[in-house]
Parts: structure tokens; C-alpha cells; sequence
């Protein structure tokens, strides 16, 4: 169903899949600042290990020591 509604989106269906759903909501939740602790609970991640490979790079410029002081 995701891939259909890809392509009909005209995204590549090959890009899209249920795990990009799970990762786009940990992602957004992490951006939000949702506690990592609620995001597992609604992923159905046991650990934080696997749940940060989910938050992707979002965080990326977000959560950034060298933007934090100006550089």
C-alpha cells in the first residue's frame, strides 16, 4: 500500500517502506523532544541502542556542538 501511494505521490516506491515510517516518527519525536523513553514505548524499541540508529539525521544540525557556539 505505501509503495502505491509513492508512486502515485510520484516519489520512488523503491524508497519507501513501512520502516521508513518507524524511522520518520522517531525522527520527529526526537526533533520534537519527545524523551526517548515515550518514542521507544510507541516503536516497540526494548533499548535506546537500536531506537538512535531509527533518529535520523535530523538531529544532525539540531543537536550540533560546533553550531551551538557559533561556528
Amino acid at each position: 500500500m505505501l509503495k502505491r501511494h509513492a508512486a502515485r505521490a510520484e516519489l520512488d516506491p523503491g524508497e519507501v517502506a513501512g520502516h521508513s515510517l518507524r524511522a520518520g516518527l522517531a525522527t520527529s519525536a526526537a526533533v520534537a523532544g519527545v524523551p526517548e523513553r515515550v518514542i521507544a514505548e510507541q516503536t516497540g524499541h526494548k533499548g535506546t541502542a537500536m531506537l538512535r540508529r531509527y533518529i535520523r539525521e535530523g538531529l544532525l544540525f539540531r543537536e550540533n556542538a560546533a553550531g551551538a557556539v557559533g561556528l
